[in-house]
C-alpha cells in the first residue's frame, strides 16, 4: 500500500508538473506571437468637430481585426504637446513605434528613423502625391510619410465684391485696385495681412512664392535675401500697408486667428487662409458668403502654392519593422486617407484619394486645394534648423513691411538663423 501510494504521489506530481509547464508554454507562446505597436498622434479636433481619438480607434480596431497578432496602442495629444511628449519618450529610451506629427528632420538626421522603403510596400510608397513624397526626404531619402496636407487660398467676401462690382484678382495690380475700391466703401480690412507671431512663416511664404521667390532656391538651399523676396516685401510695404489697405492693425501685430475672425465677422474682404477656414465658417452662426481662389501672383502667371503637411515617422529603436510596415500600409489605404481629409478639411496625401475626391461633388469646396497639390511648396523641413528659422521669421518679418521698414535688413537678420545648427 505504501509503495502504491508513493507511485500515485509520483505520478500526480509528474502530471502536475507536466500541466504547469504546458500551461506556461502556451501563455509564453501566446505572448511571443503578439506584438504591441505604440503610436503617438496629433489631435486635429476642436470644440465642434470630434477629436482625432475616434479616427485612430477605428483604424486600430480594424487593423487588429485583420492582424490579430498585432495590438495597437495609440495616444493622441494636442498639436502643441506632441513634440515634447515624443522627445521625452526618446530621451527615456522608449521611442514609440509610430509618431504622427509635423516634423521629422531632426530624428532622421540622427539615424533614428526607418526609411520609407524599409516599411511600405512598393504600391503604398508609390501612392503618395509626388510633391509631398519629395518634401519628406532628407538627402534624397524619404523618412517622412505625408499624413495630411493643406494649402493657403485667398478667401474673398462675395457680398462685398458684388456690391463693389469686383471680380477676384489674378494679379497684384488687380488686387491693389480691388483693395482701394473696398477701402473707399468703408471696409475695415480690404485685405488682412497677418504677419504677427502666431504663424507668420506661412503668410510670408505664400507672398514670397507669389512674387517669384521663396525660402529656398532651386537647389534647396536657403535664399531669404533674394532680390525677388526683397521686392515682394517692398511691394507689400509701399502698396498695401502704406495706403492703409491692410486695416487698422499693423501686419506685424495681426495674428492669423484675429485675421480669420475679421473675415468671418464681415470686416475683412480678403484674407489668405488655410482650408480649415471653410469648416470654421460653416460652424459659425454668421455664415459669411465666401469664394476662394489662388493667391494672385505678381504677373498672373502660375507659381507654386504655399503648402503645409504633417508626417508619420517610425523609430528604429522599437524594433518592430515588419509589424510597423503592415500597420502603415493599412493606414494609407484610400478609406482612411479620405476619411481624415474629409473630416478636417484637409487634402489627401495619395494620388488615388485625391483623384476620387476631385470627382466627387461632396468635396467640391476642396477642389481648388486639390488642384494645388501637384504644385505645392512646403517649408524646408529637411533642414534641421528650420524651427529656429521659423521662430526668427515670426519674431521679425512684420518689421519689414511696417512704415519705414527695411525688408533687406530684416531678411538679412533672419538669415543668420539659417547658418545656425540644431
Amino acid at each position: 500500500m505504501r509503495r502504491r501510494a508513493r507511485i500515485m504521489m509520483t505520478m500526480t506530481a509528474a502530471l502536475g508538473l507536466t500541466v504547469g509547464v504546458s500551461g506556461c508554454g502556451k501563455d509564453s507562446g501566446s505572448e511571443a506571437k503578439t506584438t504591441t505597436l505604440t503610436v503617438v498622434a496629433t489631435n486635429y479636433g476642436d470644440s465642434v468637430h470630434k477629436n482625432s481619438v475616434g479616427f485612430w480607434d477605428r483604424v486600430g480596431l480594424a487593423f487588429q481585426a485583420a492582424h490579430p497578432d498585432i495590438r495597437v496602442e495609440t495616444k493622441v495629444y494636442p498639436a502643441d504637446e506632441v513634440d515634447a511628449k515624443v522627445a521625452a519618450l526618446v530621451k527615456q529610451g522608449r521611442a514609440p513605434d509610430v509618431v504622427q506629427t509635423d516634423s521629422y528632420a531632426e530624428y532622421a538626421a540622427k539615424g533614428m528613423l526607418y526609411r520609407a522603403d524599409e516599411l511600405l510596400s512598393i504600391s503604398a510608397q508609390g501612392s503618395f502625391v509626388p510633391s509631398l513624397a519629395e518634401a519628406g526626404q532628407v538627402r534624397r531619402v524619404q523618412y517622412g510619410l505625408p499624413f495630411t496636407a493643406s494649402t493657403r487660398l485667398l478667401y474673398y467676401n462675395k457680398d462685398l465684391f458684388s456690391r463693389a462690382g469686383l471680380k477676384p484678382p489674378t494679379t497684384w495690380q488687380q488686387l491693389l485696385t480691388d483693395a482701394r475700391v473696398l477701402k473707399a466703401m468703408g471696409v475695415t480690412y480690404p485685405i488682412a495681412l497677418p504677419l504677427g507671431p502666431e504663424e507668420a512663416e506661412a503668410e510670408t511664404l505664400a507672398w514670397l512664392l507669389a512674387g517669384g521667390g521663396g525660402y529656398t532656391d532651386n537647389s534647396g538651399s536657403y535664399a531669404l535675401t533674394s532680390k525677388e523676396n526683397v521686392s515682394t516685401l517692398k511691394w507689400l510695404r509701399s502698396s498695401l500697408v502704406a495706403e492703409g489697405l491692410t486695416g487698422p492693425t499693423l501686419p506685424g501685430k495681426l495674428n492669423r486667428g484675429a485675421a480669420l475672425q475679421a473675415f468671418m465677422d464681415g470686416k475683412a474682404a480678403m484674407v489668405n487662409a488655410p482650408l480649415s477656414l471653410m469648416r470654421q465658417i460653416e460652424d459659425s452662426t454668421l455664415s459669411v458668403p465666401y469664394g476662394t481662389v489662388a493667391l494672385p501672383s505678381r504677373t498672373g502667371r502660375t507659381v507654386p502654392t504655399m503648402g503645409t503637411a504633417d508626417w508619420t515617422i517610425a523609430f528604429r529603436s522599437a524594433g518592430h519593422r515588419e509589424e510597423t510596415g503592415k500597420f502603415l500600409d493599412f493606414l494609407y489605404g484610400d478609406k482612411y486617407v479620405t476619411q481624415q481629409a474629409a473630416e478636417y478639411q484637409l487634402l489627401p496625401v495619395t494620388t488615388a484619394a485625391s483623384a476620387a475626391m476631385r470627382e466627387d461633388k461632396q468635396y467640391s469646396k476642396l477642389w481648388n486645394g486639390l488642384d494645388a497639390l501637384d504644385n505645392m511648396e512646403l517649408y524646408p523641413l529637411s533642414e534641421t534648423n528650420w524651427s529656429q528659422v521659423a521662430a526668427s521669421i515670426r519674431a521679425q518679418i512684420g518689421k519689414s513691411v511696417a512704415p519705414g521698414g527695411d525688408p533687406e535688413a530684416v531678411l538679412s537678420s533672419i538669415g543668420k538663423a539659417t547658418r545656425s545648427t540644431s
